[in-house]
């Protein structure tokens, strides 16, 4: 077992010197540093050369320090207690030779006295009573780190996951009617749970003060009606047949209104819950609800918005004036002549002169699964057998962005321009009025309050240029952390098609087959699947 090196004031011949012992087995050396502070603090001085010899050598060494009796100095010790309280560690010096050991009871009780009264070990410092280990540091107390808890967690079972897509058929059909895409729920059912938070458990330092564990976060259940919560709050269970979903971390459950056609029999329908049209809805009507919108038929030249989905099983033509606005994914077999924007994906067969936002995806699949004329634009990927068509329609593919924050950057811009003029134009008034008066000129009282309100004006302005500039810069760092975003092509892209990733465009000359086009450096390249 290592042994430190350690030194002790002996008696010698003439006087009184300190004993300089080599480690043994690796153990560290004396430092010299410490055996100068030892003597220092006890007034005893010494040739330094010579103690630094001693205690570099290979075999027990003592050097003369003066003449007389050596001082009867007791087992002493230094002290350290780290900066987090955490751990107290102590290097015991043992006596002179005509000096006494210190005792355990002797220690712990001048422990007691600096304060150290938790986690002291005392098989180790029975161990150095006992044989005693000098010039080491010794850990005698260690505090209880505290035990970190965790958070509340909320259960939920259903499916959150609002991303799910059809599937398709083994004719290369999409299936537009076992879509999965709603969460039926039964009265009586188990929404979700609260799994409660572990507070975790106080630490105590070595001076016995508690450590308390980091917050932990409580969870609630938040939900709309129709759902029923247990007694304890932790639980809560649906009260109705219906579907289920969770907006904004908000559990609803609604009926499905249902309709055999939007049309003159039902003039426009506006629901909370989520609709469903079994046949068409007509040109000219309006669905709008809080949940889904199902349509088994057709849609003409009409207007559906949903804070959750939208599918349309047989397809849209929209007449040049549908419009589709889901909070959700839009799914349907075909958009013609219509405007649709979704904040999640599109999937469809096929797309015809149309514009079609999505905030993620766009996918056009299936037998046909072309995109032909208008504009289609998605946040991360757009998909499909073919873009563009033989005869040249004008077919515009955008990607990279997410059109929605696009149109809230562009807005923003605008807004920040006419803030800019605002103060642009207020700022010669404001510096002509502090030259006039600086040159002592008198202002009337109408004049004055007039400068007064312009300075409002321009601070609040100011303000508000900061706020809108600081969430401008958000809005240009998400677009520019969009470096995957992709335009995939498992047919044929046709020359006229224009595609643009971010902000940079391809107009695509001749035909590509088989390819995918990202950007890559400052332009779009192809690339093969």
């Amino acid at each position: 077992m290592a042994v430190n090196g350690y030194f002790q004031l002996v008696n010698i011949q003439g006087g009184f010197g300190v004993k300089c012992v080599p480690p043994k087995d690796g153990g560290d050396a004396i430092q010299i540093n410490e055996l100068m502070e030892y003597l220092g603090k006890r007034g005893i001085t010494g040739d330094a050369a010579m103690i630094k010899k001693a205690v570099g050598a290979d075999t027990v060494q003592t050097v003369m320090l003066g003449p007389g009796i050596c001082p009867p100095e007791q087992e002493s010790y230094k002290l350290e207690i780290s900066e987090d309280s955490m751990t107290a560690t102590v290097r015991f010096y043992p006596p002179s030779e005509t000096g006494q050991r210190m005792n355990m009871e002797e220690f712990i009780k001048d422990l007691q006295y600096k304060k150290i009264v938790y986690g002291v070990n005392q098989e180790l410092l029975k161990k150095h009573f006992r044989k005693g280990e000098y010039c080491k540091d010794l850990v005698v107390a260690e505090g209880k780190p505290p035990r970190h808890g965790t958070d509340a967690q909320i259960q939920y079972f259903f499916n959150t996951d609002t991303h799910a897509v059809p599937t398709l058929k083994a004719d290369g059909s999409v299936d537009f009617f076992n879509l999965n895409t709603i969460n039926h729920c039964k009265k009586g059912d188990l929404l979700a749970q609260i799994i409660p938070e572990d507070p975790g458990e106080y630490g105590r330092n070595v001076a016995g003060a508690q450590i308390k564990p980091r917050n932990v976060k409580r969870a609630t259940l938040r939900f709309g009606k129709n759902v029923l919560q247990s007694e304890d709050r932790l639980t809560i269970t649906s009260q109705v047949d219906g579907c289920v979903s969770l907006v904004d971390d908000q559990v609803f459950v609604s009926d499905l209104y249902e309709v055999e056609n939007v049309d003159n029999s039902t003039g426009n329908i506006e629901f909370e819950g989520s609709v469903q049209v079994n046949g068409n809805v007509c040109s000219g009507f309006s669905v709008i609800a809080q949940g889904n919108v199902i349509v088994q038929g057709v849609v003409e030249g009409a207007y559906i918005r949903a804070d959750g989905d939208i599918v349309i099983t047989r397809g849209m033509n929209g007449m040049s004036k549908g419009r589709l606005e889901a909070g959700g994914n839009i799914i349907a077999k075909f958009l013609e002549n219509s405007t649709a924007n979704a904040a999640g994906y599109v999937s469809a067969e096929s797309i015809l002169h149309s514009k079609v936002m999505a905030g993620s995806e766009i996918t056009v699949t299936g037998r046909r699964g072309f995109v032909t004329g208008g504009h289609v634009c998605a946040g991360h990927k757009i998909s499909a057998k073919n873009l563009g068509a033989s005869l040249g329609a004008s077919t515009l593919v955008e990607v990279g962005v997410n059109p929605g924050l696009k149109a809230e950057y562009q807005a923003l811009q605008e807004e920040l321009l006419e803030i800019q003029k605002v103060i642009k134009k207020t700022q010669p008034i404001l510096t002509n009025y502090a030259e006039k008066k600086a040159k002592g000129i008198q202002f009337t009282p109408e004049q004055v309050k007039y400068i007064r309100s312009l300075i409002v004006l321009t601070d609040n302005k100011r303000k508000e240029l900061q706020e809108k500039s600081k969430k401008w810069n958000e809005l240009q760092a998400a677009f520019e952390g969009q470096n995957d975003a992709c335009v995939e092509v498992t047919g044929e892209a046709f020359p006229g098609t224009v595609i643009v990733i971010k902000d940079v465009s391809m107009s695509l000359r001749s035909s590509y087959q088989h390819c995918r086009f990202k950007r890559i450096g400052g332009d779009v390249k192809m690339i093969g699947l």
